[in-house]
């Protein structure tokens, strides 16, 4: 996993079960929709790498399935899924990909590896945090996803744009990733301080 350079306040976990219902959940729904969306705007931008194709195709229906999932949670707790402000995180974050190939798809797959890694560690957080047995299990089955789907992007990234490059780009987008999320006010999202 990409080692992430700011960890996230422990104390976040247990402020984020406070609030999951229904701020926290119902962000969770939007990123998972999000994630998906992601995917499939790569395999729509580089129709020409045919290596993204099959394992972005499988990342967004398995980012699709988790939005179902949260969505059965929200209703069973009589919430109704609506529009909700994002916390700015992935757009903050996004400033940093540049804008001429091949560079844009490098730095692309390597933002949304650290989009799943901080994902990841809030999921963990929550999981460790959470008295409901169900809402635990189910946070800790995404971990093992969200692990997953950052390794998915870090290989494609080594596959697609070479070994040296993505090491030479890691530290600049994790220096980066860190000082959005330290700049983060504090909210009930996922993805906030």
């Amino acid at each position: 996993m990409l080692r992430l350079i700011h960890a996230t306040d422990p104390a976040w976990g247990a402020r984020a079960v406070e609030q999951l219902v229904p701020e926290i959940l119902l962000d969770h729904a939007h990123l998972e929709k999000k994630a998906a969306a992601a995917a499939v705007g790569l395999m729509f931008r580089y129709p020409d790498q045919p290596a993204l194709m099959t394992p972005l195709s499988r990342l967004a229906r398995e980012e699709l399935a988790h939005f179902e999932e949260v969505l059965a949670v929200l209703e069973r707790r009589g919430v109704t899924f609506g529009r909700l402000k994002p916390s700015g995180y992935a757009e903050r974050l996004s400033r940093v990909v540049r804008r001429e190939e091949p560079g844009r798809l490098l730095d692309a797959l390597l933002v949304a590896a650290f989009i799943e890694a901080r994902s990841c560690e809030r999921m963990q957080l929550l999981a460790d945090n959470l008295t409901d047995p169900q809402l635990s299990k189910l946070y800790r089955g995404l971990l093992a996803a969200e692990a997953r789907h950052h390794g998915i992007y870090v290989s494609l990234a080594r596959q697609l744009c070479g070994p040296e490059a993505v090491d030479d780009r890691l530290p600049d987008i994790a220096a980066h990733e860190a000082e959005v999320v330290r700049a983060l006010p504090i909210e009930p999202r996922l993805h906030s301080n």
